[in-house]
C-alpha cells in the first residue's frame, strides 16, 4: 500500500543518511576532525557544524552515539527494507527497534546539551535553529513516530484478528 511505500522511501533515505553520511562523519572524527577535513560531505558537516559546533571537533557523545547509528540504525534500515518487501513476520519487530534507536538517537544528541544550557548550538541565527537544527533533527522524530504508531495498528489488528480466530476455534 501507500503507508508501505512511503516506508520504504524513508527507509532507502535512512539508510543512506547513516551509511554514507554519518558513516563518513565517524571516519572524520576518528581519524582527526570534521572541521580540517576536505571533500563534499566534510562540507556538508562543516554547514551543520554551524548550527551545532560539537560536529566540527571530537566530542565524544556526539562520535559514541554516530558509531551506533551509523551501523546499526544504517544496518537495521536495510534488513527492514528487505522485511518489508518480502513480507515477513519479523517486520514490524525490526520497525520498532530500528524507530526506538532513531528516538534515542535524537534525545542523546540533544539532551545533554540542553541540560548544560546548549553551549554549542547556534539558535540565534534562523537558519541554523529552524531549518539544520529543529527541522532536519525533527524529520528523524517524525517519521519515526509515525512508523511506530503504523506498527501499533498492525499489531493490534493481527491481534484481533488472531482473537476472533481462537474464539471460533473454541
Amino acid at each position: 500500500g501507500a503507508a508501505d511505500r512511503g516506508a520504504l522511501a524513508w527507509l532507502c533515505y535512512d539508510a543512506l543518511v547513516h551509511l554514507v553520511l554519518e558513516g563518513s562523519f565517524v571516519y572524520f572524527s576518528l581519524v582527526g576532525n570534521v572541521a580540517d577535513s576536505e571533500g563534499l560531505i566534510a562540507s556538508l558537516w562543516k554547514e551543520y557544524g554551524k548550527a551545532d559546533a560539537r560536529w566540527l571537533y571530537f566530542d565524544p557523545t556526539i562520535v559514541s552515539l554516530e558509531i551506533l547509528t551509523a551501523v546499526l540504525d544504517g544496518f537495521l534500515a536495510l534488513f527492514l527494507i528487505y522485511a518489508i518487501v518480502k513480507e515477513k513476520y519479523y517486520r514490524h519487530f525490526l520497525q520498532i527497534t530500528l524507530c526506538v534507536c532513531e528516538l534515542y538517537g535524537d534525545w542523546m544528541t540533544f539532551s545533554p546539551e540542553w541540560l548544560i544550557g546548549s553551549p554549542n548550538l547556534d539558535t540565534d541565527d534562523w537558519l541554523h535553529f529552524w531549518v539544520y537544527l529543529v527541522f532536519f533533527n525533527g524529520v528523524w522524530v517524525l517519521i519515526p513516530g509515525l512508523l511506530l504508531w503504523q506498527s501499533w495498528v498492525e499489531l493490534r489488528r493481527m491481534h484481533h484478528k488472531g482473537t476472533r480466530l481462537g474464539k471460533k476455534l473454541q
